[in-house]
């Protein structure tokens, strides 16, 4: 499967992003994932199974519990391959930014001529 097929589902994403944050249990993702999307553990279980045999998380046994982490390699190769995309956006950010901190600037300077 390729990677932007797995990362496709808005599932299997929303897993991902819950791992970002630390290794997991699978129930810990379960009882998220049933709640946000209204699945059944089978459909969680098949999730995971995906993302596991593509390389995205990995999973450790604990006594009973499975604890599922982010694997990088996977990511590493689609932030590669966006890297030639990016010069799209980045300027766009970077004019983002000056206006942000031009408004915030006025802001100041509004606040100061009040105060004053």
């Amino acid at each position: 499967m390729h990677a932007f097929d797995v990362l496709g589902d808005p599932v299997r994403r929303r897993i991902l992003e819950l791992l970002a944050g630390g290794e997991q249990s699978s129930g810990e993702l379960t009882a998220v994932i049933q709640r946000e999307f209204r699945i059944s553990q089978p459909a969680v279980s098949q999730h995971l199974r995906v993302l596991r045999d593509n390389g995205f998380a990995s999973v450790r046994a604990e006594g009973t519990r499975r604890l599922y982490a982010v694997e990088p390699g996977p990511l590493q190769e689609v932030d590669l391959w966006l890297e030639r995309f990016r010069g799209f956006w980045s300027q766009r950010m970077d004019a983002l930014a000056t206006e942000l901190a031009r408004g915030k600037r006025e802001r100041r300077m509004t606040k100061e001529t009040k105060d004053t």
